[in-house]
C-alpha cells in the first residue's frame, strides 16, 4: 500500500536547502497498522505529506497504493488526517463531511445515509447540524477523523491522530483504530503517544534527524515490554543517535 525507497526531501533555496528526510525506505502492506514515531523535527509529518504529494521529494520512490505519491487515482483510496486540521467555522459538521466526501467522489444518496454511521463511529452522533466553531479541539479532531474515513479509504494516513484528545478520546480512539484493523484497512499513523503505538501496531518504525532508525515488529514490541517501557527503548534509541542535527520540519 505503501512503498517508500531511498525518499530525500529538503526545503529552502537551492543554495540553502536543509534536509528534512534522508534516503529514507519503508513498505507499509495491506491490513498492517503501522506506527511512525520520532521526536519533533524527526520528518515524521513531512513524511507523511510527501506521500500525499504536499511536499515533493529531491530524489527517491514514494509509491501510494500503486502509484507515485500525490497522483490523483492513489488519492482517491486515501484517508487522510493532517497535523493541523482548520475547518470553516460557520460550517456545519454534515456539510463539512459531504464537502470531504463529494471531492472523493461520492454520490449523495451514499452521503446521506454515511454521514451519521461516520459520526457515530467517531463519537459525533447528533453533531450533524451543530456549528464547527461550537466544537472543542478534541471534537474538531473527531470530526478529522471522520473526514479521513466518509469515503470508506482502503488506506488511513493520520498525523498526530490523538492530537488535542483528552484520555477518553484517546480510548474511543484506540477503539476505532481496533475495528478499522478488524475490517482489515491499512493504517499508517505518526503519534507522540507511545502507549498508543504499543497498544495498536503491528510494526513500529522510528525516525530520527530525517533517517530511519530502527523498524520493531509486534512480536519484538512484546519483548521490549517485558523488561522497559517503549518510552524508554525510544529515548534510549534517539540518544544512541546523539548528537543531534537541527531538521527542517517534523
Amino acid at each position: 500500500m505503501i512503498h517508500v525507497q531511498d525518499l530525500t526531501v529538503s526545503y529552502g533555496k537551492k543554495q540553502d536547502r536543509v534536509p528534512a528526510v534522508r534516503e529514507v525506505s519503508f513498505d507499509v502492506f495491506p491490513g498492517e497498522c503501522v506506527g511512525f514515531i520520532g521526536a519533533n523535527g524527526a520528518g515524521k509529518s513531512t513524511t507523511l505529506k510527501t506521500l500525499m504529494g504536499f511536499t515533493h521529494a529531491d530524489s527517491g520512490v514514494a509509491e501510494v497504493c500503486g502509484h507515485p505519491a500525490g497522483d490523483p487515482e492513489g488519492r482517491r483510496s486515501i484517508g487522510y488526517l493532517p497535523e493541523v486540521a482548520l475547518y470553516y467555522p460557520f460550517m456545519k459538521a454534515r456539510e463539512l463531511l459531504c464537502l470531504y466526501g463529494g471531492l472523493g467522489g461520492m454520490e449523495k444518496n451514499a452521503l446521506k445515509a454515511a454521514v451519521p454511521k461516520v459520526l457515530k463511529l467517531v463519537g459525533l452522533a447528533g453533531k450533524e447540524n451543530d456549528l464547527l466553531r461550537t466544537f472543542s479541539k478534541g471534537m474538531q479532531q473527531r470530526l478529522g477523523i471522520a473526514q479521513a474515513l466518509i469515503t470508506e479509504p482502503e488506506l488511513l494516513v493520520l498525523d498526530e491522530v490523538s492530537s488535542g484528545l483528552d484520555p477518553l478520546g484517546r480510548y474511543d480512539l484506540r477503539q476505532i483504530i481496533l475495528h478499522l484493523k478488524e475490517e482489515g484497512r491499512t493504517i499508517f499513523f505518526s503519534s507522540h503517544e507511545l502507549s498508543e503505538v504499543e497498544s495498536l501496531c503491528d510494526r513500529v518504525i522510528l525516525i530520527d534527524q530525517g533517517r530511519i532508525l530502527r523498524e520493531v515488529t509486534q512480536a519484538e514490541l512484546h519483548e521490549i515490554g517485558r523488561e522497559r517501557t517503549l518510552e524508554s527503548f525510544f529515548i534510549s534509541e534517539v540518544r544512541a543517535g546523539e548528537p543531534r542535527e537541527a531538521s527542517a520540519n517534523g
